[in-house]
């Protein structure tokens, strides 16, 4: 990872991370509540928690700047799992007609 300082371009490799860590967590949004609803919240809570500790844990600071996006951006998606339910509520996504039961 010396190539980074070297070549003046871990603030690049961060940015570009980020966006596709953020990226990555909106289907995941959308996903995760068609198919648990928004009974999933907590898992995320975990995976941000986990997050965290890592961040803390590692020493370089390429890993551990994502580690903590990949946490913050975990929590996040608890708030969104439930603005998520109100979406699918209005017709904005379709609804797990498994789970019609839970909308009503």
């Amino acid at each position: 990872m010396e190539w980074l300082n070297e070549y003046h371009i871990g603030g690049i490799v961060i940015g570009i991370c980020t966006f596709l860590i953020i990226g990555l967590f909106h289907p995941v949004v959308v996903k995760a509540e068609y198919y648990w609803g928004t009974r999933c919240w907590w898992i995320f809570l975990i995976l941000g928690i986990a997050g965290i500790v890592g961040s803390f844990l590692v020493g370089d600071i390429l890993i551990s700047s994502l580690l903590g996006v990949f946490s913050f951006s975990s929590f996040w998606t608890i708030k969104e799992v439930f603005e998520q339910r109100e979406r699918v509520l209005k017709g904005w996504f379709p609804m797990n007609p498994k789970r019609k039961h839970e909308y009503e």
